[in-house]
């Protein structure tokens, strides 16, 4: 047992800052518990920023036959819409058709139509296109979002792109979300409703002792260690989840995870509309190719194994080679790795079910209480980020019956931090930030709205001017802002700033860049802690 004394007791320890800790945090602050939370990094800085960035049903899980996963998912988009319309909003997807669209080998459905209909060979007929489309439609009960319609290629816009051989497609109705954006609008949220939230706080060792866990937290600027007892700890840590079972909380268990890394290419505009495609490729796997950051677009992704969580996720010359070959036997404009801006990489920890491929590995999540050190300790494996907000409730029906609380849920269109405007609100939120400050440009605007909402207004306080917003880094970021970022949003570097909580790091230059750095650590240099407690602010 640690020689440190107990600072304090907590009901709840979540270890992990992603978006399942970040989730269950705020889920269960909310109910009336005692949080606490500590993230080893940056809030969001593994696989919850690294994500393709969409609320998804998941239409391929279909031929997976998960269809209790697809339907949650379905039902959530909405949901999660009307809380976050500023970081999330509506998309249209176009699905080409032709005929050497093939199954992934192992999928179910493929080998029943292996059986029923040998002469296909393995290829998607187009009739079980309009069947999974049909159910993408309705499972999960739609009402804002616009279903499938047929899409003539030789005709329409969205075939203008594409090569000559695709003369028809589906277009259906998905949900694109700031990622980070989402984790951190979280974590204030569990903040301000009381919850105590740890960045760059390694949790080294939880003893149990007496029925309570001691869990000892270590600061990573070199602050003394110390130590909270929780009378259950929730272990999300993702991809770390297993090294926290085995080498944190040291207790024997045989659930593990399966890291399978997902990688992502940006490139310059491809195309001047706003909707995305979903490619099929003749191997069965399908990419997406997402308008991303108004000059940008997003291709990806990727499923590969990722054998060792210490070992940082990257982008692999060959995964970008697929990527690009993939998109290219759709696009008339045929793209090369030279046109790659950016690459990302995150693993997802999905649960080990023993899956012959990391493609057919379910998606879904798997909750375990595990007591066998006497206080329990909730593991959390896999999960998507569409169905985050369910997971948490379903975090909550296991840790409930550990306590004499059994508030209901609570979360459901609850809006996150500046979302409490309509899901058609978004250009007249913009026009009345550029009617208040007059010096906004429009594509400053919709960068703002589209990251803080209604707390924009909050971001630029009383400025006339924006010199009156202090030091402009470059591609709008002013030092108002960043200052915002640092004490409201947890940002502590450069990085924090420009790759989680924006994506201005596609802007701006090396020397840009530099001088934001140097900035950073001036004003972070002194800290008061790593620690942010409950302040309502």
């Amino acid at each position: 047992m640690s020689q440190l004394e107990t600072e304090h007791s907590v009901d709840l320890f979540v270890i992990g800052g992603g978006i399942n800790g970040c989730g269950i945090a705020r889920d269960a602050v909310g109910r009336g518990f005692t949080v606490e939370l500590a993230e080893m990094n940056d809030l969001a800085s593994a696989t919850s920023s690294a994500s393709t960035k969409l609320f998804h049903g998941g239409l391929r899980y279909l031929e997976y036959w998960e269809v209790r996963l697809v339907r949650e998912a379905l039902i959530e988009r909405e949901t999660l819409l009307k809380a976050m319309p500023h970081i999330s909003w509506p998309m249209r997807f176009v699905l080409p058709y032709h005929k050497d669209m093939r199954f992934e080998g192992d999928t179910p459905t493929s080998k029943l139509l292996n059986v029923f209909m040998p002469w296909m060979k393995g290829r998607r007929p187009a009739w079980l296109i309009r069947l999974g489309l049909f159910m993408y439609d309705n499972l999960g009960g739609r009402q804002i979002l616009k279903g499938t319609t047929a899409v003539d290629l030789t005709q329409a816009p969205e075939g203008a792109p594409l090569q000559d051989k695709f003369e028809k497609a589906y277009e259906y109705s998905d949900c694109w979300i700031e990622d980070s954006r989402l984790v951190v609008l979280n974590a204030r949220d569990a903040q301000a409703r009381g919850a105590r939230i740890n960045t760059r706080t390694k949790v080294v060792s939880a003893e149990q002792v007496d029925g309570m866990w001691q869990v000892t937290l270590e600061p990573k600027d070199g602050g003394p260690q110390r130590v909270v007892q929780a009378k259950m700890l929730v272990n999300a840590g993702g991809p770390w989840v297993e090294n926290v079972i085995r080498n944190t909380v040291r207790i024997n268990s045989s659930e593990g995870v399966r890291l399978v890394r997902g990688s992502h290419i940006v490139t310059p505009k491809l195309y001047d509309h706003d909707k995305c495609y979903f490619f099929q490729g003749e191997d069965g796997r399908i990419i997406f190719t997402i308008p991303y950051e108004t000059d940008f677009t997003l291709i990806g992704t990727t499923d590969a194994d990722h054998t060792d969580v210490s070992e940082k996720p990257v982008c692999t010359p060959e995964e970008q080679d697929y990527l690009v070959r993939f998109a290219s036997k759709y696009l008339k404009k045929q793209i090369t790795t030279d046109d790659i801006v950016w690459t990302y990489s995150g693993v997802r920890p999905l649960y080990n079910d023993g899956a012959s491929s990391a493609t057919a590995a379910t998606r879904d999540y798997v909750l375990k209480v595990d007591t066998s050190a006497g206080a329990p300790v909730l593991n959390v494996f896999g999960g998507k980020i569409t169905t985050y907000r369910r997971l948490a409730e379903s975090a909550l029906e296991k840790i409930q019956p550990y306590f004499a609380n059994d508030a209901k849920p609570w979360t459901a269109g609850v809006a996150l931090p500046g979302g409490d405007f309509p899901v058609d609100g978004v250009a007249a939120l913009k026009q009345e930030l550029q009617d208040r400050y007059g010096f906004l440009t429009q594509r400053w605007a919709d960068r703002l709205v589209k990251a803080y909402g209604r707390e924009a207004f909050d971001v630029l306080g009383d400025a006339q001017t924006a010199a009156d917003l202090g030091r402009d880094f470059g591609a709008t970021l002013t030092e108002r802002e960043a200052k915002w970022l640092i004490d409201k949003e947890f940002a502590r570097t450069a990085d924090d700033i420009i790759w989680r909580r924006s994506k201005l790091g596609l802007r701006l230059d090396a020397d840009e860049l530099n001088t934001l750095e140097a900035w950073m650590v001036e004003t972070t240099a002194t800290p008061a802690d790593n620690t942010t407690a409950a302040t309502g602010a």
